[in-house]
């Protein structure tokens, strides 16, 4: 048995692990490269091995940089299988499509202003692409134990994360090695908490808040207080978000705002992203894996006007009443909200709320971290709104909920591999987890490989 790195480590995006049992070779995870441009670059890099030798792809959740690479591989000549959770394959219907649209129309816009080095820009894969690889998914339930070839299993638990999102144990019979993937936190109004791990020899767990104690804030306290102030200025808020599972919890506590009275019942609130939209109403096709039953998730998501043209997108930054727009991207690496961002962070009345982690480089993070302008489709945008950060509703698991959910596995594994993180939050993990599990832990380096 072997596992090799190819993304998610040493950094907190495109997820790939290599891992060789029993005669198989599987890819744990496909995702893209985000944020800093070094990383983005090594979307275009050839695989450090030969494609058409993979035997599986297994999907921890649909997130881009742990699912997006998925259409790329399959154009680089992998032809086999993609298994998953349910909610995930349909999340994936959405996000892929969604993910070679966007780098299409990206390519085709640089083109056309002409402010792209590439002559011509090209899309790393396109939407066809994206409708090609749906063809090789196959959907499994959680708990179901699936025979691969052999000897080999898979097993998915839920991970409490997003919609679909799973932790994944390998087995050959003899040994096992748990993924984590993202782990989402207990008590989430909205999602299921993370289903305890089974016993397993190795484990590899993200780290993306390894060295952080979340915040005990309250969230619509927090959204009552900056919405109603920006407001009463004759502001507009912007809140960033990703599509998948964070716009749906902020739609959950806007709804409980104005039913608790918190925010004006005449105040408008646009969701203005279609993957959000998509994917909101796919959320109240899964009822298993949330706390909303069918009815109050259709109540809850009624609170939002949704923008499905983009003539009424471009209507919304021509419309200078007080309003709330909650859009797509989370870290304003494309999609409309960078729009939005363009028009309205030049004037002070307005506010941006930030809702997740902001991964390096990222225009988000340069704004989050204080820069007084940020380049954007083409030009330098000024940034004088106010910026407010909410820590409060971040869907990954802390530093001590990280190591309670590996305290929770019947015995301590053998190994633990520290992945999916930046250097000082997976450095951290792996300090508190030798000296509070007394295991052994590992940070691997990109491309470093290990014998089990």
């Amino acid at each position: 048995m072997k596992i090799k790195f190819l993304g998610g480590a040493g950094t907190v995006t495109g997820s790939k692990y290599f891992l060789e049992i029993d005669g198989l070779n599987i890819l744990v995870d496909c995702g893209l490269f985000q944020g800093l441009k070094a990383l983005r670059l090594k979307n275009w890099e050839k695989l450090p091995l030969d494609v058409s030798k993979i035997d599986a792809v297994i999907l921890t959740h649909a997130h881009l940089d742990h699912a997006g690479y998925v259409p790329k591989l399959i154009k680089d000549g992998y032809r086999g299988k993609i298994y998953c959770t349910k909610g995930t394959f349909d999340l994936c219907k959405i996000m892929l499509l969604d993910s070679g649209y966007l780098m299409e129309e990206e390519a085709n816009y640089a083109n056309r202003k002409k402010f792209s080095k590439h002559k011509p820009a090209l899309p790393l894969y396109t939407l066809s692409d994206a409708e090609d690889s749906l063809e090789h998914f196959v959907p499994i339930d959680y708990g179901t134990t699936f025979k691969l070839k052999g000897n080999v299993s898979i097993l998915f638990k839920n991970a409490g994360h997003i919609l679909g999102a799973s932790t994944v144990m390998v087995h050959d019979g003899v040994k096992s090695v748990t993924f984590s993937g993202d782990l989402g936190r207990k008590d989430n109004p909205i999602y299921l908490d993370p289903d305890a791990p089974l016993a397993s020899d190795y484990v590899l767990i993200e780290s993306t808040y390894g060295n952080r104690a979340h915040a005990v804030t309250d969230p619509m306290k927090e959204l009552e207080d900056v919405i109603n102030s920006t407001i009463e200025k004759g502001g507009t808020v912007i809140i960033p978000a990703f599509a998948v599972g964070r716009a749906q919890l902020i739609l959950y506590y806007l709804y409980q705002l104005k039913k608790q009275n918190r925010l004006p019942s005449t105040l408008p609130i646009y969701l203005n992203s279609p993957m959000a939209t998509n994917v909101t109403k796919l959320f109240c096709e899964h009822p298993y894996n949330h706390k909303l039953g069918t009815k109050a998730c259709d109540e809850v998501f009624s609170v939002a006007t949704y923008v499905r043209s983009v003539e009424d997108s471009i209507a919304l930054n021509q419309n200078s009443f007080p309003k709330v727009i909650v859009s797509a991207s989370g870290m304003i690496t494309g999609g409309r909200v960078v729009h939005h961002i363009k028009e309205f962070a030049p004037n002070p009345r307005n506010t941006i709320i930030f809702s997740g982690f902001q991964a390096a480089a990222t225009r988000g993070e340069k704004i989050l971290s204080g820069a007084k302008s940020v380049k954007m489709l083409g030009e330098e945008v000024a940034i004088r709104c106010r910026i407010y950060s909410m820590e409060s509703l971040s869907a990954h698991a802390d530093g001590d909920e990280l190591v309670e959910w590996l305290k929770s596995m019947p015995r301590r594994p053998e190994k633990v591999f520290i992945v999916h993180g930046e250097p000082d939050q997976s450095q951290a993990l792996k300090e508190k987890i030798e000296k509070e599990l007394e295991v052994s832990a590992v940070v691997p380096e990109l491309e470093q490989e290990f014998k089990l």
